[in-house]
Formats: structure tokens, C-alpha cells, sequence
């Protein structure tokens, strides 16, 4: 295995004053590439007449779980233990791409069928393990989706024109296999935003939860 990565993409041993004090992260679930690249083809005409969306690249798109913000970086290490341990008690949800729609007018989405209550026991735990380890985030309902893009100021059309577009879309089904700690350099630039993970782990593993 590689060497620890921290969150912020530096590896061990980088002088810690090369690193930011917080960092911004989440955990979520991400689609296997052929379900990515099933949606990505339903959304190339989409692509084409709306150049002007902000799109999100496909190999970012993911399901919230848990978004805990801009939290100190030194509280991320104590995560990854119970995080650890909680996707060995988890077997994968089986779950599908399907339909669309709009938040706030500008963000355009795509639903998440399948396996839901097993979705929403996973998001439960998460976030109990999150609030074990002290850290605070807003929990907000877990509505399952993936962000595909967002429309620029003053667009009030493009995004609900998109989703109209995909509203009948609905994917083959597939399996969470892994959990993601992932970090983005969201507001530190005026760049695009990246994620990457922090650490994944595999879901299930056939052990009962707290053995």
C-alpha cells in the first residue's frame, strides 16, 4: 500500500507547514464507470445545446452521505478507524441512476433508486460516527442524488430544461462496493473544483457488525 495521503493531496513526511489548517471533506457512495458512462450518454445532447453550465466532470460525480464542511485537518486521521469499521458492517446497496431535477433553480441532478433503505441505514451510521468523533456538521435530510451541474447567474431555463431532458433516464442497476472519505479544494481557488479521496474502503466483508 501506499504511503498515507493526507487531505489536503500532501503525502507523510511533507512539513506540516505546507498544509492547510482546515480541510474541506465529505462521505459518500460513487457509481461504478458504467453507470457514470450510461448517464453521460443519456446527457450528450444536453452537453451540446448547454455549453454554458457549469457540468461536473463524470469522474467526480458521487452520493453524499455525510457532508461535514471545512473541519481542522488534524481532526481527520480519527475518522478513518470508525469509518473503517462500518463498512465492513455494510454490505453494498444495490442501486440505480434514474430521473432528474432542479435545487434552487440552478442545480441540475439525478435521482438514486434502488436499495434505499439500506442507502439511508449506511447515511445513519455515518453520521452517527461522524458525531461520535466530535466532529459538527449540518445534517441535513439525505435526499440521494447526483449533482451534475449548476447553471450561471441570471440562467433561470437551462437547468430545468436539462432535467425535463433526462427525467425518463433510468439506469441499470449496480452496487455501492466502497465507501469514500474524500477531500475538494472547493473555495480555495477560483478554479474548478476537484475531489479526490482521503482514504475508501471496501463495503461488506461477511463480519456481523461488532464482531
Amino acid at each position: 500500500m501506499k504511503g498515507h495521503r493526507h487531505p489536503d493531496g500532501t503525502k507523510s513526511g511533507v512539513e506540516d507547514r505546507n498544509r492547510p489548517a482546515t480541510v474541506r471533506v465529505f462521505i459518500a457512495l460513487a457509481p461504478p464507470d458504467d453507470a457514470k458512462e450510461e448517464l453521460a450518454r443519456a446527457l450528450r445532447p444536453a452537453y451540446a445545446r448547454y455549453p454554458r453550465m457549469r457540468w461536473n466532470r463524470v469522474e467526480d460525480w458521487h452520493i453524499t452521505l455525510a457532508f461535514l464542511g471545512e473541519i481542522p485537518a488534524a481532526g481527520v486521521p480519527a475518522l478513518i478507524p470508525p469509518l473503517a469499521g462500518l463498512a465492513v458492517a455494510h454490505r453494498p446497496p444495490r442501486l440505480s441512476l434514474g430521473g432528474g431535477g432542479v435545487f434552487d433553480d440552478r442545480v441540475v441532478w439525478s435521482g438514486i433508486d434502488g436499495d434505499l433503505e439500506a442507502l439511508h441505514a449506511l447515511a445513519d451510521d455515518v453520521r452517527g460516527v461522524v458525531r461520535e468523533c466530535g466532529v459538527a456538521f449540518e445534517g441535513r435530510p439525505l435526499r440521494p442524488h447526483l449533482t451534475l451541474a449548476r447553471a450561471r447567474r441570471g440562467d433561470h431555463a437551462s437547468a430545468a430544461e436539462i432535467a425535463e431532458r433526462i427525467a425518463g433516464f433510468g439506469g441499470l442497476p449496480w452496487s455501492a462496493e466502497c465507501l469514500h472519505l474524500v477531500g475538494s479544494n472547493a473555495g480555495r481557488s477560483s478554479g474548478p473544483i476537484h475531489y479526490r479521496d482521503v482514504e475508501a474502503w471496501p463495503l461488506g466483508g461477511g463480519r456481523a457488525r461488532g464482531a
